[in-house]
């Protein structure tokens, strides 16, 4: 997500068995002698999310198909989770918001991918949680399949700092976007970014829309008046960045000159004004990967939505949204959280700032490189307080430190994004530019596909200019609160 571009500004259904009845039944279980499950944890106790994922399993994959018709507002869906278990199970919790669930069954998986007959689960309803209670008892490592079936009409949420998420409604479909919660409005599913995995996403739509995701299409049909898309993302994903837009896009396939597949969908009436920001894709790729190191997915390229549809961007991996026309910055930030924020990814949302604060750096490097600010004279262009040429923002920037967001309202706030950029700089001025470089793009080679926090990365800076004082930095740009008292 970029920062300048976001807005600052029921009782469910349940199966017969009632939440009292599975409550009942878990504590017979219980008492029934030998080794037994437990339920598993209900949230993974994020900082600023405690209630956000699940504990006692692993996702490894989803299958997701999804039926949506912008006329009735109505979405119908199957969701086929596999996952490992982590420690013996008797029930677990997937995040779903709002829609109807109509079944739910679980079964084993054997090590070829196939398994038993998928038996009937119990479950219950309460908020967002949806409890699943298996036929049989899961032992830790073993593999399963939940599939979930469930309709209705998915809701858009609004986050504690103001901007929507989730489902949202376009003017000709519809358009998913997660960052940090809104994925649960539309599939069930472990949504905390710490349980990564890789993606199918089949989704029907009347004939005369598309319907575009992660990854790769893998297919298109039509039939009986629906066109059937069918997309592909083998390299583990989060689920706050996957994505679905329904809706005309003009839509170009090209590659760049390693031949990563470049695939575009630009709202029509954003057409003309998009055109020469967008084929320079390629261009901006090949700048990151010589900075960054190798591109760490199979595919790339964009989605471009009216802006009275969404008023953010977001990094969903592999194609980022924007609302409108991009400029060439508003790219290199994106694009660069294919590296920093999708391939590694934040362990809570407390790390923000290792997204934000290396999407905002690259468009300092990007700027130093193409006869813009040097990285040098935008860091003291903030440290100074005449960058956003308004007192308020220039005193917002010291307010909290990057990696102590004060609250769950303020992960997208410029501390995260800036002051996170002003640490990376920092580093740099201390370890030289070689060694910065070698930093970047040694960070992302060790985590790649992989999760991450903030001790991870002051331990790894350290191990990699081993004779380097990183002390004053850790205490007074990355932790300490208020401004430094030297720039």
């Amino acid at each position: 997500m970029v920062s300048r571009a976001r807005r600052i500004t029921d009782v469910p259904r349940s199966s017969a068995a009632a939440p009292f009845a599975l409550a009942i039944a878990l504590a017979l279980t219980a008492c029934s002698g030998g080794v037994q499950g437990k339920p598993g944890a209900s949230g993974v106790s994020d900082p600023y999310f405690p209630k956000l994922g699940n504990g006692g399993y692993d996702v490894t994959h989803y299958d997701l198909t999804l039926s949506y018709d912008p006329g009735t507002k109505r979405l119908k869906g199957t969701a086929e989770i596999t996952a490992k278990a982590t420690q013996d199970l008797s029930a677990f919790n997937l995040d779903l918001k709002g829609l109807d669930v109509d079944e739910v069954t679980v079964g084993s998986v054997e090590s070829g991918g196939t398994g038993g007959e998928d038996a009937d689960a119990r479950w219950n309803r309460a908020g967002h949680e949806l409890t699943v209670r298996p036929h049989d008892d899961l032992d830790k490592g073993e593999t399963f399949r939940t599939t979930v079936r469930y309709s209705g009409t998915p809701e858009t949420l609004t986050d504690p700092d103001g901007s929507e998420e989730g489902w949202l409604r376009t003017a000709d479909g519809a358009l998913a976007l997660g960052e940090p919660t809104g994925s649960m409005t539309w599939f069930p599913g472990n949504h905390h970014p710490s349980d990564k995995a890789s993606y199918d996403i089949k989704v029907t739509v009347p004939e005369g829309l598309q319907a575009v995701s992660n990854g790769e299409l893998k297919d298109e049909t039509t039939l009986n008046g629906r066109a059937t898309f069918t997309w592909h993302s083998a390299e583990p994903m989060a689920s706050y960045v996957a994505t679905v837009a329904i809706g005309t896009y003009d839509i170009t396939r090209t590659a760049t000159k390693n031949g990563l597949p470049v695939i575009v969908a630009v709202d029509p009436t954003q057409a003309a004004a998009s055109k020469k920001p967008l084929a320079s894709i390629p261009e901006i790729m090949e700048w990151e990967e010589y900075n960054f190191g190798p591109y760490p997915f199979s595919s790339t390229g964009a989605i471009v939505d009216r802006q009275d549809d969404v008023d953010y961007a977001l990094e969903t991996q592999t194609r980022p949204v924007f609302p409108g026309a991009p400029d060439t910055e508003l790219l290199v930030h994106e694009l660069a959280h294919q590296w920093y924020g999708d391939s590694v990814t934040p362990k809570t949302w407390r790390d923000m700032w290792l997204n934000e604060g290396f999407a905002t750096y690259a468009e300092w490097l990007w700027q130093e490189d193409h006869d813009g600010d040097t990285a040098e004279e935008t860091f003291n262009s903030l440290y100074q307080g005449d960058y956003y040429d308004d007192p308020d923002l220039d005193e917002a920037l010291w307010s909290f430190p990057p990696a102590k967001p004060s609250s769950a309202a303020h992960i997208s706030d410029s501390p995260v994004y800036e002051r996170g950029a002003m640490v990376l700089h920092k580093i740099r001025q201390t370890v030289g530019d070689d060694t910065f470089y070698d930093i970047l793009q040694g960070w992302a080679a060790a985590h790649r596909h992989g999760n991450a926090d903030t001790a991870d990365f002051t331990a790894y800076v350290e191990k990699s200019a081993p004779d380097a004082d990183f002390t004053e930095i850790w205490e007074d740009w990355l932790y300490g609160e208020g401004k430094p008292a030297k720039p």
